[in-house]
């Protein structure tokens, strides 16, 4: 039975059959207050009252560190009324040199619970959520925290356009946000506060916590002689983004530096999630694809360029969903307008094989690779994020199942499924070089191990098995065999 019945119920027999006592033993009972501390008795006193005013008068120190006018009795203290004959009654001083050292008092604030979300970490783990209770003195406080974290992530006027409706119409190309929400779920309930848990009194800090998830100050660094954003950025695996949000004075990668200078490199851990979802209009490169013909009359190693590759351009729309400034996903509005036709590469080599001296004469050199995706929209680059590389980059918005092509000519090594990766296929290109495609469709891997491909030809179709939030091919170049001591290389350097 619950203990606070039990109570109860005693009371109400004392109720009753004390006066039946008092007439045969001539005591009168009396009525007192039983004080319980973790569910047990520690004894009577006179006045509720009294104990509550005692507390909050010998409390001077807890109102000057949280700026507040009264303290209260401890969370786990309770006192009931009692008729009693015991006549063992404690003074409010007594109770309060019992109490005061066992249990923390409180103060009146607000308790905030933050609903559990689960994530995805850029290495394509699941990263399990946590719900968590956070303590402020005032709603406001936690308003404001709210309102700058947001603003880390999406525009100061996207924003305001958004809340304020007034968004420009896309007449050709363009953005438009159409929605702005925090995924987790937000609960504010005022209640009594136990002074030993953290309770935060201003904005900046809450802020510090709800971005970095810890108030303690972040590391700093000194700027040297020819630093620049993205390299220290990089340096101390952190993104541009990362930097920029954790220095908001400077207003793109861009900016110059000083010697001197004192930045911060705060890895971010975001405790909500802010999530923007984006109506996107846009004018995309697409990619011409290169055909090979074979001269036999050549031998193996000869290439030659007859007709030059050129790019053709296709108006796309797009659902763009980012969760903390970090694209999640990148969904197409149906299958875009095409404005002008690539035109195909047209590549002779050679194909005498009497004199094949293996593709290890490939040297991967910026410029001769191919792209490997019918569309070009980068969706998430190679870099450092929330302290973790990204090795590869994803390109989006193509559609499911579109065409995925290999980069350059070489030798498949890898033509398999793996939990992260999901479909995936490897390519050696030789000179130490190897290209990687993942998510793609199950069972579209159109080429197996050992097999000689040639840049441009489709080696399987865009998807998101594995671990993947959306649709994307997830596209890595290595310096040596990948994973197996090998180095990623970001692939935009070789375009």
């Amino acid at each position: 039975m619950n203990k606070k019945i039990s109570r109860i119920l005693i009371v109400l027999i004392l109720a009753i059959t004390l006066p039946l006592l008092s007439a045969y033993t001539n005591v009168t009972p009396k009525s007192l207050y039983r004080v319980y501390l973790h569910g047990k008795s520690i004894g009577l006193i006179e006045s509720k009252k009294e104990l509550e005013n005692y507390i909050d008068k010998k409390q001077k120190q807890i109102k000057e560190e949280f700026g507040v006018n009264k303290v209260y009795l401890p969370e786990d203290l309770d006192i009931e009324k009692e008729i009693t004959f015991d006549n063992n009654i404690l003074s409010v001083r007594e109770v309060y040199n019992k109490i005061k050292d066992i249990s923390p008092f409180t103060i009146k604030g607000y308790a905030i619970t933050i609903g559990a979300v689960d994530s995805q970490a850029v290495d394509g783990t699941e990263v399990k959520g946590k719900k968590q209770t956070i303590y402020v003195l005032d709603k406001k406080i936690f308003k404001e925290s709210i309102d700058n974290i947001v603003h880390s992530f999406i525009s100061e006027t996207d924003y305001e356009n958004y809340a304020n409706d007034t968004q420009e119409e896309i007449k050709d190309t363009g953005k438009r946000v159409d929605e702005i929400y925090i995924e987790n779920k937000i609960t504010i309930s005022k209640k009594n506060i136990p002074v030993d848990k953290t309770i935060y009194q201003d904005t900046n800090s809450l802020s510090r916590y709800l971005m970095f998830g810890t108030t303690k100050d972040q590391q700093k660094y000194t700027v040297q002689a020819g630093d620049t954003i993205e390299q220290i950025a990089f340096s101390n695996k952190i993104s541009t983004e990362e930097f920029l949000i954790a220095n908001p004075e400077f207003s793109s990668a861009n900016t110059l530096l000083y010697v001197g200078q004192t930045v911060t490199l705060g890895i971010l851990k975001p405790q909500i999630s802010v999530v923007e979802i984006d109506h996107v209009v846009l004018d995309e490169e697409t990619n011409y694809q290169t055909e090979t013909q074979y001269d036999n009359n050549k031998e193996v190693g000869y290439s030659e360029i007859i007709q030059s590759g050129v790019k053709g351009i296709t108006r796309k729309t797009q659902k763009v969903k980012k969760i903390n400034g970090a694209t999640v996903s990148v969904t197409p509005v149906g299958n875009g307008e095409v404005l002008k036709e690539p035109v195909n590469e047209i590549v002779v080599k050679g194909g005498k094989k009497s004199s094949y001296s293996g593709y290890g004469t490939v040297v991967a050199t910026p410029g001769e690779w191919g792209w490997p995706a019918t569309c070009s929209s980068v969706s998430s680059p190679f870099g450092y994020r929330w302290g973790t590389l990204h090795d590869a980059i994803d390109i989006a918005g193509c559609g499911y199942g579109s065409n995925i092509f290999a980069a350059k000519d070489g030798i498949v090594v890898q033509s398999s499924y793996k939990y992260d990766n999901g479909e995936f296929v490897t390519i050696d290109h030789g000179n130490g070089y190897y290209s990687l495609y993942a998510h793609m469709v199950s069972g579209s891997r159109k080429v197996k191990v050992g097999d000689y491909v040639v840049k441009g030809q489709i080696i399987g179709s865009m998807g998101m098995t594995g671990a993947a939030t959306g649709v994307h091919v997830h596209f890595a170049i290595w310096r040596g065999y990948p994973y197996r001591g090998g180095t990623p290389l970001n692939p935009l350097a070789f375009y």
